[in-house]
């Protein structure tokens, strides 16, 4: 019986999935594995894929965020040499929350932060501390290193601007939580936050690395749109 309701799941999923693409059924856009991203529109079920897919897309991903209000200025391509370069990026001008400093990234980095920052970042920071974000504190997007910046090994994802590494933020209260001083806090509204962005980050990040990874990251979030997946 176990083996035979598999089996009928499995062929309802492909004639759904088959009405879906010949437009018989129509969903929300995030709702479908062929949909185009929507940045305005309430995260589904393949909006990872299609965040993933926009790596491949550089003009859909663009269009993106226009769509989306997101001010930003293309840069000039720079040939990968070495590992490092920037292809397909844009300097960041405003945001829906602001950073502390402009910078350069992906096109894709920049679909997931604004994702990051509506559906997670804002959301926590109102559960847990009653107020909103007005300014993400990062250190930086673009570096032509090494993981950790070892003499030996793979590139960073920072080498092609692909990663960004964020400090802590400030509140609309003007308080300030920085991963440095509220992490280790278990009990404090603060720890709870910073845990709960941490966890939320994963659902459009590929990488995110936090203080709980290893002692490089004690005192920031390492966000990143590479092609290897991890949560810690």
């Amino acid at each position: 019986m176990g083996k035979l309701l598999v089996f009928l799941i499995g062929i309802m999923a492909g004639v759904t999935t088959t009405l879906i693409y010949v437009g018989i059924v129509v969903v929300p856009p995030s709702w479908s594995p062929w949909g185009p991203l929507d940045l305005t529109a309430e995260p589904g079920a393949f909006t990872r894929l299609q965040l993933a897919g926009l790596r491949e897309e550089p003009g859909t991903c663009f269009a993106a965020l226009e769509q989306a209000g997101i001010r930003f200025t293309p840069q000039p391509r720079r040939a990968i040499e070495n590992g490092c370069g920037l292809v397909d990026t844009a300097r960041v001008e405003q945001a829906s929350i602001s950073y502390s400093d402009r910078f350069v990234a992906t096109c894709p980095l920049v679909a997931a932060l604004h994702l990051f920052e509506r559906h997670v970042l804002d959301p926590a920071a109102r559960r847990h501390l009653g107020t909103g974000v007005s300014r993400i504190n990062h250190v930086g997007t673009y570096s032509c290193r090494n993981v950790y910046g070892r003499e030996a090994g793979r590139r960073s994802e920072h080498a092609t601007a692909n990663a960004i590494d964020i400090r802590g933020f400030v509140l609309d209260d003007g308080r300030i939580v920085s991963l440095a001083r509220h992490w280790d806090g278990n009990r404090g509204a603060e720890a709870a936050f910073l845990r709960e962005v941490n966890d939320g980050a994963c659902r459009f990040f590929n990488a995110v690395l936090g203080p709980d990874y290893n002692a490089a990251h004690r005192d920031h979030f390492h966000l990143d749109m590479g092609r290897w997946r991890a949560c810690r």
